[in-house]
């Protein structure tokens, strides 16, 4: 297998063997399909050159690193969760132009796209999964809505709730924001700050939500009423009716941190996306007193619990790799960078701002 200066590495093109660092640990795996975070990684830690494999390797040139067609390598693969992801999130668009035409909601049609994606769920990580296409922001109500499908399942597995809710309250996290094909979509997609008038008709979609789901005998009424609620809060500071504690649905509570999470770590018309690490952080805030606090704990010890080795990039754009974790600050680990020990706990002014996939 050809070895080849990293600066000729492309994506797309695959390792032929196992890539470590000075250290020895292994860094990227043999077989592996690089990405550009990845050249990204390999630069960083200063690897000289790969054994890649890449389809007509054998006519490479080794001056230029090009073949003789001057290809730049062939397309990165989706994973399989990333391919049902990409279907989920066809139908949902699908979906909201069918309600927006005053149709059905194709309830079975939803149900059996969300199996099909949640066979897959062992494979999806909250903080590292990478969305494809780029997680551009036309889509990005769609996007959130499929993410928050997949995040309120783990998080309804992990509350321990019982096996037979887990589903139903994916479809809680998949349609909680369906009312929002009844609200105008110049004011959803405005760039500017909202006035007062179109801000309440932007929190108008949990009622419409709810009216749009209720009474269908294939939801049962925790999905409903997780449309109108998602927005609620514990203290009664929430929308649309500021109903407090037990008065909020099980699954409202859950999809509410869902919501929360993947709508701060997106890119959005008024708002750059923030860095997973830092908004787990604002979600433990919220959770006294706004939030459930038991789900809020599970879900930060859940999503930041890596195996060491993990590698992520700091604010400052260095990239080290996890050594260890506190797990009373699970937001705040040490990381490794070229040797020299970082302590977020520490440095309060760094944090982790990308977690690279380890999958």
């Amino acid at each position: 297998m050809p070895v080849v200066p990293l600066m000729q590495a492309q994506v797309g093109d695959r390792l032929g063997c196992d890539v470590q660092t000075a250290l020895g640990s292994v860094l990227m795996e043999e077989g592996r399909t690089l990405s550009e975070r990845d050249l990204e990684i390999l630069q960083a830690f200063l690897i000289p050159s790969v054994d890649i494999r890449r389809s007509g390797m054998d006519d490479l040139d080794p001056e230029s690193g090009a073949d003789e067609s001057g290809a730049a390598g062939s397309e990165v693969k989706l994973s399989s969760l990333q391919k049902e992801f990409v279907q989920m999130e066809k139908l949902m668009k699908r979906t909201f132009s069918m309600m927006s035409s005053g149709m059905k909601l194709p309830v079975l049609e939803l149900r059996n796209g969300l199996t099909a994606l949640l066979r897959h769920i062992d494979d999806y990580n909250v903080i590292s999964f990478l969305v494809p296409g780029g997680g551009n922001r036309e889509d990005v109500l769609l996007r959130n809505s499929v993410l928050c499908a997949m995040t309120s399942y783990l998080l309804a597995k992990w509350a321990k709730f019982p096996e037979k809710d887990w589903l139903q309250i994916a479809m809680a996290g998949l349609l909680h924001d369906i009312g929002n094909v009844k609200v105008d979509s110049a004011i959803l997609n405005k760039t500017s700050r909202l006035t007062p008038e179109e801000l309440q008709e932007v929190r108008q979609h949990t009622v419409y939500g709810f009216r749009l789901l209720e009474g269908s005998t294939a939801l049962n009424q925790g999905v409903w009423l997780s449309a109108l609620q998602h927005h609620e809060r514990i203290d009664g500071s929430g929308y649309p009716m500021k109903v407090k504690g037990d008065k909020i649905h099980p699954y409202a509570k859950i999809v509410s941190i869902a919501d929360m999470y993947h709508a701060m770590t997106s890119n959005r018309n008024y708002k750059k996306a923030e860095s997973p690490y830092l908004v787990l952080e604002e979600l433990q805030a919220e959770a006294f007193g706004k939030l459930d606090p038991l789900f809020v704990q599970t879900f930060i010890e859940r999503t930041t619990q890596f195996h060491y080795g993990v590698f992520v990039r700091l604010n400052d754009g260095r990239i080290g790799e996890i050594v260890f974790s506190d797990r009373n600050h699970p937001t705040r680990p040490m990381v490794s960078v070229h040797g020299n020990i970082v302590n977020l706990m520490q440095e309060r002014q760094l944090f982790i701002c990308e977690v690279f996939a380890t999958n």
